[in-house]
């Protein structure tokens, strides 16, 4: 069996927006401290805070598994399974197509971005484990769900996980392409 293993790597952006919540976190903490010295509500804000902090950090994307038959996404704590005869495309997305996603259940810069998302343009929900916000690739199953990934060596990764038909077409990059065509061609002629 051939297995073909992808790393998770922190950019400094995610370093940093990771330095940023822990701080967050630790200055709401002790203000809480201090103004209720101690009271129930330091102690239940000390408390939430941890249990957030210790599922976060389990969710983590570790690396990217491919076999013969499945493609793993395996994190500290879980592992997303997707078989390989069930992805319908795979392509590299652009971070500018990503603007329009928002966390409804996950994390947004601490330890990566990572769960569950809403893309406010076809209002759908989307996974997302990403250590980057750059190399990202998108997954589209035969039930039409997506999960995007990142990782350095994302070429290689749609290489080896596009569909031996070819990708499927999908309506929503014909527009966008047509779109860019449109824009490219109004510069175009405008120069």
């Amino acid at each position: 069996m051939i297995q073909s293993t992808y790393k998770y790597r922190f950019d400094r952006r995610t370093i940093y927006w990771t330095l940023v919540h822990l701080v967050v976190f630790v200055l709401l903490g002790v203000a809480l401290y201090v103004l209720y010295e101690g009271g129930y509500l330091s102690a239940w804000f000390t408390s939430f805070v941890g249990a957030l902090i210790a599922l976060m950090a389990l969710s983590i994307p570790r690396k990217i598994v491919v076999t013969d038959q499945t493609l793993e996404v395996r994190c500290l704590l879980d592992i997303t399974e997707i078989r390989r005869d069930e992805i319908a495309s795979v392509r590299r997305v652009d971070t500018r197509q990503m603007k329009w996603f928002v966390p409804i259940f996950g994390a947004c810069g601490f330890f990566g971005y990572y769960g569950h998302f809403l893309d406010l343009r076809r209002l759908d929900r989307v996974r997302i484990y990403a250590s980057k916000w750059n190399n990202l690739v998108e997954i589209t199953d035969i039930y039409e769900d997506r999960l995007y990934v990142s990782c350095d060596e994302a070429d290689r990764l749609v290489a080896e996980l596009t569909p031996p038909g070819g990708n499927r077409v999908d309506e929503d990059d014909v527009e966008e392409e047509a779109a860019d065509e449109e824009k490219t061609g109004q510069t175009t002629s405008e120069r």
